[in-house]
């Protein structure tokens, strides 16, 4: 991957002060020398989100969550450090030039160019659809499916003239290459030239995380119109069907707050709930949802409503979405739409609050199932019990829960009226080896697992403490503290990396330090002790008894130690673990000295 220099980096840090970025997602309110507000990582009534402009970090006393700009961005968008980077520098009109290979740079100079062709081409045909007299059949549609202009403006829907050529003649006149237009999935190669693959259509822009357009879909108007229902981008550079997820991009927030992702067929029914107050929703691109679609899916929620048609068609892409949103972790629900029913004429007709009411009695995925499999097959006889509880057994056995697989066997017991011991005897048979999906490797690193690690003692946290507000004090700590008498591996990493950039310089700052701690663990409990609003009486007394009283609990656990040694050793290790014995309790009677070697 394309590599931003170290400089450019800490440039963008400098340039982004925290106050300002987070301002512009939470309202702050001023509280003495800091900020404070509700924390958007979690839902609470009083205030315990904590911005401090000195130190430039955050943390909240609810959930714990804390770090630097950074920090905040990545969680709060969901994006990468490459991406929260480039968002910043943005944000601060920073240009960045990333250290890559000649083949790097060729390839990351041919997205910028696609990506800026399809906005372009997107703001072309929002245009036509505004204005065009060309786009008037696509209005009338709109406004027939009671689609507001302020929707239509939200998610830049758009019209392709009925001709065969008419954006490649645009692309010309904008000096575009025709090639460029084939990559991008925007014109066909044909035995006369290039054409446009967008034709007659209403245009529903498809856009990355970000927002930025990556791809459309086009739907006909009518039914009589040549070709598919819907037409829909190619892979490309910069989009790849199985990763995209239509309508993400201003959903994501509402699935991170609700926890709960609803995922409908077709982006009219997006724009429908969307236009219902019902937020939290988005769709694949096409009915299947991918295991990437799952992993995207599993970093804003903790739960997935499936919300297909009622249709053959739309149970089994309901079906088919099993395997890779069981792999992910996140809790399934299937919701049923009552036929003739999408989601979008089901709003239309019964309005927003029974939509709601439908989504919230949606059965879990395994309930669905049974009722399916025992109206696809016939329960009343033989053959038909015998292959519920094969299908059953095989779908569940996939969760590896020994607590599902037993009270599924339960209830398929209960349903076909078949003795409970047989069934849990049946779907305690082949039971399959079940690989989960290796971590994508080529956007982004997996996500870091959190360090399970307990509090650290009250001494070793005011420790952390003192040394992270008072910047004098490292290099006296660094002289006199002996990091293997603090036991918290987390607080000793932080004051080793505290002491590490501290050398030679007049003092560091918290998001320096943020920046080379290994978790968001270490990094939370950094930013919980430099925040915390307790005072200390006389700092410099404190923090000379704590390290005496941490050197004496040293020597009391490494007295211990030689103690259990002694049982079985050798005389030569006798006469060394006794000499250090010695050494040990000679050393609890003198005071605190400059460790050797400083």
């Amino acid at each position: 991957m394309p590599v931003i220099p170290q400089a450019t980096i800490e440039q963008v840090r400098n340039a982004s002060d925290i106050v300002d970025v987070i301002g512009s997602f939470v309202k702050l309110k001023r509280a003495g020398t800091n900020f404070i507000g509700l924390c958007p990582f979690h839902n609470e009534k009083t205030p315990s989100f904590n911005v401090s402009p000195s130190r430039q970090i955050f943390h909240c006393f609810g959930c714990h969550k804390g770090g630097d700009v950074f920090t905040f961005l990545r969680e709060f968008e969901n994006l990468n450090f490459v991406e929260v980077v480039q968002r910043l520098a943005e944000r601060a009109s920073i240009s960045i030039e990333f250290e890559m290979t000649p083949s790097q740079r060729e390839e990351h100079s041919d997205k910028e160019t696609l990506r800026t062709l399809h906005e372009h081409v997107a703001k072309r045909w929002e245009t036509t659809l505004a204005n065009d007299a060309r786009a008037e059949a696509a209005r009338v549609y709109l406004a027939k499916r009671s689609i507001s202009d302020e929707a239509v403006k939200r998610f830049r829907l758009g019209f392709a003239p009925d001709e065969w050529s008419d954006t490649m003649n645009w692309a010309k006149s904008k000096k575009y290459n025709p090639d460029l237009l084939e990559k991008g999935g925007l014109a066909i190669a044909g035995d006369k030239g290039h054409y446009d693959r967008f034709r007659g259509r209403l245009i529903f822009p498809i856009c990355d995380e970000q927002g930025r357009v990556i791809g459309f879909s086009g739907r006909v108007l009518s039914a009589d119109q040549k070709g598919g229902k819907y037409i829909n981008s190619p892979e490309t550079p910069i989009f790849s069907k199985r990763r995209v997820i239509y309508g993400l991009d201003k959903a994501k927030r509402p699935i991170l707050k609700a926890k709960s992702v609803i995922v409908c067929e077709g982006q009219l029914d997006i724009i429908a709930c969307h236009l219902a107050d019902i937020e939290n929703t988005v769709a694949p691109q096409g009915t299947a949802l991918t295991v990437d679609h799952a992993r995207i899916l599993k970093r804003y929620a903790e739960e997935v409503v499936l919300c297909f048609d009622s249709d053959t068609a739309g149970q089994q892409a309901a079906l088919r979405s099993l395997d890779d949103l069981i792999t992910s972790g996140l809790a399934i629900r299937v919701a049923v739409i009552p036929q003739p029913h999408d989601p979008d004429s089901f709003i239309r007709k019964n309005g927003s609050v029974a939509f709601r009411q439908l989504i919230d009695d949606a059965p879990g995925f395994f309930d669905f199932l049974l009722d399916y499999l025992c109206r696809l097959h016939d329960a009343n006889s033989d053959r038909g019990r015998v292959n519920i509880v094969e299908e059953m057994r095989n779908a569940v056995q996939k969760t590896n829960n020994p607590v599902l697989v037993d009270t599924y066997a339960q209830k398929v017991s209960h349903r076909l009226d078949v003795a409970s011991d047989a069934v849990r005897a049946e779907f305690a048979k082949k039971k399959r080896s079940f690989k989960r999906p290796e971590p994508e490797s080529d956007d982004q690193p997996p996500e870091e697992s959190e360090y399970p690690m307990a509090k650290p003692s009250p001494v070793e946290f005011w420790l952390l403490k003192l040394a992270l507000i008072d910047r004098d004090s490292a290099e006296w700590l660094e002289a006199h503290l002996d990091l293997d008498w603090v036991a918290h591996p987390a607080v000793r990493e932080i004051l080793q990396q505290h002491f590490a950039l501290a050398a030679g310089s007049d003092g560091v700052g918290m998001p320096e330090l943020l920046s080379e701690l290994p978790s968001d663990a270490f990094k939370r409990l950094a930013t919980e002790a430099v925040t915390d609003g307790r005072t200390i009486p006389d700092p410099d007394k404190q923090l000379r008894d704590i390290v005496l009283r941490l050197r004496n609990q040293f020597i009391e656990r490494r007295l211990v130690g030689i103690k259990r040694e002694l049982t079985d050793a050798s005389d030569e290790q006798l006469t060394k673990f006794l000499a250090e014995r010695k050494q040990l309790k000679d050393l609890t009677s003198h005071p605190l000295e400059p460790l050797a070697g400083s």
